[in-house]
């Protein structure tokens, strides 16, 4: 795509995220936004008492640039060839030096090399250099939210013309984006209850990816460890994500010894992506090197 184009869109979704902003707040107090999904929570079963304190704070809003993103995201365009540079590998180097015995303690246990856990976790977050700023909260709430067809025209009305896509086929993806998120939305707030932390202070990705790793919350459920034996799991902790990373590639089938093209299949669980697949094995192959 040409750069013009990409900055076209990337221009829309500004325009988009700044008029929703300007009126999201008086549309969540006219429709009661997260009310619906205050029920359902607490329907599933959810403490009903704290459902009701989240979503009484105040830092608690509508997200929707979060939301216009995901109409305009390509996997195709991310640059991942880039962490090839010498620059990045250096950085990978040194990381795998710091982090050494986690690295090795989970490379025994799991039987994940190091190298390949170090290169995801390069690729997600930069090594922990940048881990997301939005509130996993507030943007994985306003998409569950889209289940409700009012809050889908709200949104499908104000797509610029640079991204807008047909009515049925926003509301087709709008609905599909809505379970998955409301999925993940309950899994962030169980999560959170049973490690005793503010659900509103988690920020991460515009998708709702937390720490180091870059975990979905209901991967965190299945796949978090306490790597450092504090009693917690905690993604934003090197130990932890280490650990994490690692049960989540052998639980999809990694062993030691696995030639390329079955580890690309294990790889795949973690991005369903090609690019991102290659350049994960290719940085392993410069770290063993």
């Amino acid at each position: 795509m040409k750069e013009t184009s990409f900055r076209n869109i990337e221009a829309g979704v500004i325009l988009l995220a700044a008029s929703l902003l300007l009126s999201a707040i008086a549309f969540a107090g006219q429709t009661g936004f997260f009310d619906a999904l205050k029920r359902r929570l607490q329907a599933d079963g959810l403490d009903a008492e704290k459902v009701e304190q989240v979503y009484g704070d105040s830092r608690v809003r509508l997200d929707a640039g979060a939301v216009a993103r995901y109409f305009v995201h390509d996997e195709a365009r991310i640059d991942y060839k880039r962490y090839l540079d010498d620059y990045w590998v250096n950085k990978a180097r040194a990381y795998m030096r710091r982090q050494k015995r986690p690295l090795e303690s989970a490379r025994l246990r799991y039987g994940v090399s190091p190298e390949v856990i170090t290169s995801i976790l390069l690729i997600e977050t930069h090594l922990g250099g940048y881990l997301g700023k939005r509130s996993v909260l507030n943007t994985l709430s306003t998409m569950a939210a889209m289940a409700d067809e009012k809050a889908q025209r709200y949104l499908w009305k104000r797509l610029p013309a640079s991204v807008r896509i047909s009515w049925p086929l926003f509301r087709k993806k709008a609905r599909r984006k809505a379970g998955w998120a409301y999925t993940e939305l309950k899994a962030l707030l169980v999560y959170t209850f049973e490690q005793g932390i503010d659900p509103l202070q988690i920020k991460g990705s515009y998708a709702g990816a937390i720490g180091l790793a870059q975990f979905m919350p209901s991967n965190i459920l299945a796949f978090g460890r306490d790597g450092n034996g504090d009693g917690r799991i905690d993604l934003f902790d090197h130990h932890d994500a280490i650990e994490s990373i690692a049960a989540y590639l052998k639980h999809y089938g990694w062993k030691s010894g696995l030639d390329r093209r079955r580890a690309s299949k294990v790889i795949y669980h973690y991005n369903h992506s090609s690019y991102y697949v290659d350049t994960v094995l290719d940085l392993a192959d410069l770290l063993k090197g």
